[in-house]
């Protein structure tokens, strides 16, 4: 069979992947250079951002006061995944996250479309997060020197604007610094996530001293189905957490230093949001909240009765969501790479700089192609989008689990997901419901998105497949026949890449 023939299930086993992970294919290996204190600063960097401080209004005004309510229920759907994710990224600790764990289990089609839908996790995503960088810029602006830049010049078109300037100059600043080497990197993530959270607890404090428990009344004015849409919207502020298992490659003794940043980043970002959410509506009523850019800054300043306060918390805004940019980017980056390594997508996105252990191409391509959506098209367009790819990600992780568990019960396991089977389980159920929740036009762009990444893999990946391509040259040399020839091509792969 040639790659070009109907494919059968291509499986790369979680013994290859790791193999892979020794080296890249041009010879030039990723630098091991992070401990448990930077990823999980990395963790915290790739998550707290737009999510709380742009879109914490959008929430509100699906939920109202319950608003409380729809983050607790995203939380518990991050729970049970995370969960799944660390019992993975301890298992297989390599590059590619979601998409190699969905390899190793489900098979070459379902990773290469798992790859597509990180696309939006990661790559569109990243975008969005740029946009909100923008808002709290010209906030930041405002109060330090009484002027915010041109709207033409600092919002998108259908915003008021014409191009998004801010959104730019973020995503072209954080490929600087990620070309420089990793270590640079998780020293910068790590100072932005200590001072963001400083900042969302400040906001805490002055929310706190001025709230009222009349804001909570009526607690959901628009019942479950608020509550619901108010969860799917809130699921946006804890996309990234994943993140951490990209860094699989350079992280010291990652099967034990995975598994607990995953758990400590969701425990004390799910606290934050909730004392954070619940400051927020209880210091202003709903509606004066709902649909509100920069939020926290306008609750601080009606607090306040100054332009001061706002203007730390904008600070904060500006420098957590450039750490965002930082770490969602750096994580497509890494996808990239694996998708490259089997020739799912061009080589030059696995290529490694000898200098500074950095995917350098790979880098620049992402951060030029996602400015263009970060310049032009306003956030909440993606933010649905972006939500249900990862969901339909985080769904198919949980079946990773459930699917490895059966097939690599001897596979070394630092951490195992707790209640299993229910976990996975309940893991895809909640998935499924906050899915549910983005609603039908969001359904009818997702399905249209994931045609288009079938189309591509047929057309491009199925073709190019390395493992495709061994099954077929083993084919041609074996005299078992196609059978034989597609289980030994794993071990083959792992020979010559170990």
């Amino acid at each position: 069979m040639s790659p070009s023939a109907p494919s059968r299930l291509r499986i790369k086993s979680a013994d290859v992947l790791i193999a892979e992970s020794g080296a890249d294919l041009e010879g030039n290996g990723l630098r091991r250079s992070m401990g448990l204190f930077q990823l999980v600063c990395f963790g915290i960097g790739a998550i707290v951002g737009t999510g709380i401080f742009v879109g914490l209004s959008d929430t509100v005004a699906q939920a109202g006061p319950a608003v409380l309510v729809s983050f607790v229920l995203a939380a518990v759907t991050c729970v049970f995944t995370a969960f799944s994710f660390a019992e993975l990224g301890g298992a297989v600790p390599v590059s590619g996250s979601s998409y190699s764990y969905a390899y190793a289990t489900l098979g070459e089609r379902t990773a290469f479309l798992v790859g597509w839908c990180l696309l939006l996790e990661y790559g569109i995503s990243v975008s969005a997060v740029a946009v909100g960088w923008g808002q709290y810029l010209n906030e930041l602006l405002g109060s330090v020197i009484g002027r915010q830049l041109p709207a033409a010049l600092s919002n998108p078109p259908g915003a008021g604007g014409v191009v998004n300037v801010p959104a730019v100059v973020v995503m072209l600043l954080a490929a600087l610094l990620l070309v420089r080497g990793i270590r640079e990197s998780a020293r910068a993530t790590a100072a932005m996530a200590v001072l963001k959270l400083a900042v969302l607890v400040l906001f805490c404090v002055i929310g706190f001293s001025a709230f009222r428990a009349g804001h909570l009344s009526p607690l959901a004015p628009q019942s479950i189905a608020g509550i619901t849409s108010g969860a799917s919207v809130a699921f946006f502020s804890y996309i990234g957490f994943d993140a951490i298992t990209t860094a699989g490659e350079e992280v010291r003794n990652p099967r034990r230093n995975i598994p607990v940043a995953i758990m400590v980043c969701i425990g004390v970002v799910t606290v934050l949001y909730c004392l954070v959410a619940l400051a927020a509506v209880g210091a202003l009523s709903a509606d004066q909240v709902a649909d509100r850019p920069a939020a926290l800054s306008l609750i601080v300043n009606r607090v306040t009765h100054s332009t001061l306060g706002g203007g730390v918390i904008a600070f904060g805004a500006v420098v957590a969501i450039a750490s965002v940019v930082l770490a969602v980017m750096y994580g497509q980056t890494r996808i990239l790479m694996s998708m490259a390594r089997d020739g799912l997508v061009p080589r030059i996105f696995e290529r490694v700089s000898p200098r500074t252990s950095t995917p350098v191409a790979n880098t620049w391509i992402v951060a030029a192609v996602f400015a263009v959506p970060a310049a032009v098209v306003p956030l909440d367009v993606v933010m649905n989008l972006t939500t249900i790819g990862t969901l339909a990600v985080m769904a198919v992780v949980n079946l990773s689990v459930l699917v490895l568990r059966r097939t690599r019960p001897d596979l070394p396991r630092r951490f195992r997901v707790p209640l299993f089977p229910a976990g996975p389980v309940l893991g895809i159920g909640f998935c499924a419901y906050l899915i549910y929740g983005t609603g039908l036009a969001t359904w009818l762009q997702f399905a249209g998105f994931l045609l288009a990444g079938a189309l591509v893999y047929a057309l491009y990946g199925r073709r190019h497949s390395r493992l495709g391509q061994q099954a077929a040259r083993q084919e041609r040399q074996s005299p078992a026949g196609p059978a034989r020839a597609a289980v030994s091509a794993g071990a083959s792969a792992a020979a010559r890449e170990g």
